[in-house]
């Protein structure tokens, strides 16, 4: 009864603030409010091309990619290969944080075709049984976006253009950002937080039905 209770406290913040606390996360309503599902055969993995810096990187995937990197080179276009050579398996972006390399200021060094759609390499390698780490989290919690501070992390869901066809796909089929990111969610926090989440949304559409 003492968990329910500390639930639905949370939920009062975040009707009242936009946001609510699970552990030392501050998410943003929006992340139970929007709608998402990747649509990859409408937008093609544009996310993995437009932008202007690489996949943000936790400092212990700049380990792994050194690790990984021979085993996933097969997988690479002959510029991805160049681009990671001349630059780095990652790279720090401008703003100081760990990155991957981008290919002439282009898409990710890791990024490969099927066709006109574009793939992540280390991906196809983890598919393929070769590797066990699936990809950078950033990439696979996408679109929500983590900023981590001293004390919390801020989860907040990041709305680009170039994703409208999965935001058209998720309202119609009713999908809510944090069920589609569901199991990035537990690889980032664990099944106990993503549990807590659930019940914080279910507490919310209570209260906005009662609107």
């Amino acid at each position: 009864m003492l968990f329910l209770k500390f639930v639905t406290l949370q939920v009062q913040f975040k009707i009242n603030n936009k946001m609510f606390q699970i552990g030392n996360a501050i998410v943003s309503d929006e992340v139970i409010e929007k709608e998402f599902v990747c649509n990859l055969t409408a937008c093609k993995g544009q996310c993995c091309i437009d932008g202007d810096a690489g996949a943000p990187l936790d400092e212990n995937e700049t380990e792994i990619l050194d690790e990984i990197y021979e085993t996933i080179k097969p997988y690479l276009r002959a510029e991805g290969i160049k681009a990671i050579e001349d630059q780095g398996k990652w790279v720090v972006g401008s703003d100081g944080e760990y990155e991957t390399p981008l290919i002439n200021g282009g898409e990710c060094a890791y990024v490969i075709f099927d066709g006109n759609t574009a793939l992540c390499a280390i991906e196809q390698a983890y598919n393929e049984g070769l590797v066990s780490w699936k990809k950078p989290i950033s990439c696979h919690l996408y679109p929500i976006r983590i900023k981590e501070y001293s004390q919390f992390s801020a989860i907040n869901y990041n709305k680009w253009h170039i994703c409208d066809d999965a935001c058209t796909l998720g309202k119609e089929l009713e999908v809510p950002v944090y069920r589609f990111l569901k199991e990035p969610l537990i690889r980032k926090y664990g099944e106990d937080w993503y549990k807590e989440l659930s019940l914080v949304a279910d507490e919310w559409q209570k209260h906005s039905s009662k609107k």
